[in-house]
């Protein structure tokens, strides 16, 4: 995921350093090569050694320390980076790093680099409430560092309220959006769906499917991570849906295909990825549902073809990609969906295929477009998405 790529982690004297050595170790399982430089202060809450255990790369704390190959450290450092993060940024760091003052390593190297800059705040509530902090964080941002939004909670200092650094994970996620991905989606808008519809057959009973959401959560973390804006409208789901999109909450197909009709006009790209429906249960046309003891008759309809729609009614330039679920003819019934719904692309998969279909971390796919078909083997729904993505770019 990030192989190739170098993090460097700057980390001050708070108490929040420890979480630190988790986000290091995220890191480098993720393939990264991870560099911490650390102030004198942060070395009286963590100690170097669990930098250097859990990284495999010297922990860096003094200026003026040789490192063997006669490099000067910190330009040698800020040349090899692809993004750095200072986490915990203490109130008294992140005053440094705003005035440009460089009295240590790890400020310094701040200075010194000019790649991507993460600054993530974390102190005593009052701290960061102060106008002077909240001077620096516009400063800062001023310069076009990205100071991450502190979460808020008990302290431990025993107050409850802002300063409370986010999560390992949460960093991560940071990290990654600044460089996994080529930014080849910039300035572009994209509207994904994902999950299943749920149609009320009365107050207690509903219709539904089984989607996840995994593969519309990979379609549009994809898009995001190269540069896009996203809307994600979102039906149920079980799986975690990705940071850094604009999401939308629907239940119902009918709710999918007002918020995804009113939003999609400014798209330029729409991945119908969800699970809709095929009939909803209303006062008209009667279809008899087979039970085992007896027939149960339910009011029933087809749902609005959403996908149809978006079809007949695109605005020129935009492109359109719907997915296909078939358990026998895939590639001919696929075939006739794109040509019917009027799309670009169908992303179609077989459910009587191991590895393939809802609830799984993989997927089979065959990509349909008007002048060709191409099958892939079996991958994860995130190699999936990056392969969806990058036949779209083309």
């Amino acid at each position: 995921m990030l192989e190739n790529k170098t993090v460097l982690l700057g980390v001050s004297g708070g108490i929040a350093a420890y979480k630190i050595a988790y986000l290091a170790s995220h890191l480098k399982q993720a393939g990264a090569e991870v560099h911490v430089i650390m102030t004198e202060n942060a070395c009286k809450f963590i100690s170097p050694l669990t930098f250097e255990t859990l990284t495999g790369q010297k922990c860096v704390v003094d200026t003026f320390e040789r490192n063997g190959t006669y490099e000067v450290e910190h330009v040698a450092l800020a040349k090899k980076a692809d993004v750095f993060m200072v986490a915990p940024a203490t109130a008294n760091v992140m005053a440094k790093l705003a005035q440009g003052i460089a009295d240590d390593m790890l400020t310094t190297t701040f200075l010194a680099c000019d790649c991507p800059k993460i600054v993530v705040p974390a102190m005593n509530t009052k701290m960061f409430d102060n106008p002077a902090t909240q001077d620096n964080i516009l400063c800062l941002k001023k310069y076009g560092i990205q100071v991450v939004e502190p979460a808020s909670g008990y302290l431990a200092c025993g107050d409850t309220g802002a300063g409370k650094m986010p999560e390992p994970e949460v960093l991560f996620d940071y990290i990654e959006r600044q460089i996994a991905r080529p930014k080849d989606m910039v300035g572009k808008r994209v509207l994904v769906t994902a999950g299943a519809t749920c149609e009320a057959i009365d107050p207690v009973r509903f219709i539904t499917n089984h989607s996840t959401g995994k593969m519309g959560f990979a379609l549009a973390k994809e898009c995001m991570l190269r540069g896009a804006d996203v809307i994600l409208v979102k039906a149920a789901t079980s799986a975690t849906p990705p940071r850094f999109c604009h999401i939308v909450d629907v239940v119902s197909a009918g709710e999918m295909f007002k918020e995804v009709t009113a939003r999609s006009e400014a798209a330029d790209i729409v991945i119908m990825a969800a699970a809709v429906s095929d009939y909803t249960p209303l006062q008209v046309a009667v279809q008899k549902v087979k039970k085992s003891d007896g027939d149960l008759s339910l009011p029933m309809k087809r749902t609005l073809d959403i996908l149809g729609y978006l079809g007949g009614n695109r605005r020129e330039g935009q492109f359109l990609c719907g997915f296909s679920m078939e358990t026998e003819n895939m590639v001919e019934n696929s075939k006739a969906k794109l040509t019917k719904k009027h799309v670009d692309m169908i992303v179609a998969n077989n459910l009587k295929d191991d590895g393939a279909g809802f609830g799984t971390d993989t997927n089979l796919v065959t990509l349909i477009t008007p002048d060709d078909v191409h099958q892939y083997d079996l991958m994860s729904k995130e190699d999936v998405a990056r392969t969806v993505v990058d036949r779209i770019l083309k």
